[in-house]
């Protein structure tokens, strides 16, 4: 599931998105208004967190946006606790509205009683093509064959390319998500991660048919 958060203080965004990360969501980041409404269009991210006080375009006007294309879950984050704010966000469209500072605990729990009343389960399997990534078991099922036990890395690296399925991740991104910091990892990590995961999902691993390489990362292909 991936969750968008847009918000212009740099360590609260990688905070939420370690927290979120840790949890097995996958976390797009803007630092701006226009940049939260593009990755929006690009990636149709199945909740966005948005913080109010943004430069380029403010939370308001960023809601307005996604509700002009979506009903997907919003909910808005300000150190603004005015009454008039939070009506005028429900108004607009969002979902839910919470006070700067909280606790990562809050947040998750916000973040699922939103996702319940939606009618959205963050731990529903995953499928492309013939794999299957069960999120709560950690295993992995391809075809008819017997499920696979997965670790919290293998699971994490699995279902970012299941949620791209058929296009190309780069490293970059890859090593940010499934390690969760901004830092990322290293690629050597990265390739010795991909080294285990075609062990466990691929008929022969020296010759990858469903975990390859591309140009500047990997690939999931499901055909």
């Amino acid at each position: 599931m991936k969750v968008l958060i847009a918000d212009d203080d740099a360590d609260l965004r990688e905070l939420i998105a370690f927290t979120l990360g840790q949890a097995g969501y996958l976390v797009l980041k803007a630092a701006d208004g226009p940049a939260a409404v593009q990755l929006f269009e690009h990636e149709s991210p199945d909740l966005v967190l948005l913080d109010i006080n943004m430069p380029g375009l403010n939370g308001f006007q960023v809601c307005e946006a996604i509700r002009r294309r979506s009903q997907v879950p919003v909910m808005m984050l300000t150190v603004r606790g005015e009454e008039e704010d939070l009506v005028r966000a429900l108004g607009l469209g969002a979902d839910d509205y919470l006070n700067k500072p909280f606790s990562p605990r809050t947040l998750l729990a916000r973040l699922k009683a939103l996702l319940r009343r939606a009618g959205v389960e963050n731990n529903a399997p995953l499928a492309a093509g013939r794999i299957r990534l069960d999120l709560e078991e950690f295993t992995v099922t391809i075809g008819e064959g017997a499920p696979v036990r997965l670790t919290k890395l293998e699971l994490r690296l699995l279902q970012m390319l299941l949620a791209n399925a058929g296009h190309s991740v780069n490293s970059e991104r890859l090593l940010v998500q499934v390690w969760g910091h901004r830092s990322g990892g290293d690629r050597q990590l990265l390739k010795q991660l991909v080294h285990r995961l075609r062990q466990k999902i691929e008929t022969d691993p020296a010759a990858p048919a469903l975990l390859r390489t591309a140009a500047a990362g990997y690939k999931l292909v499901v055909d």
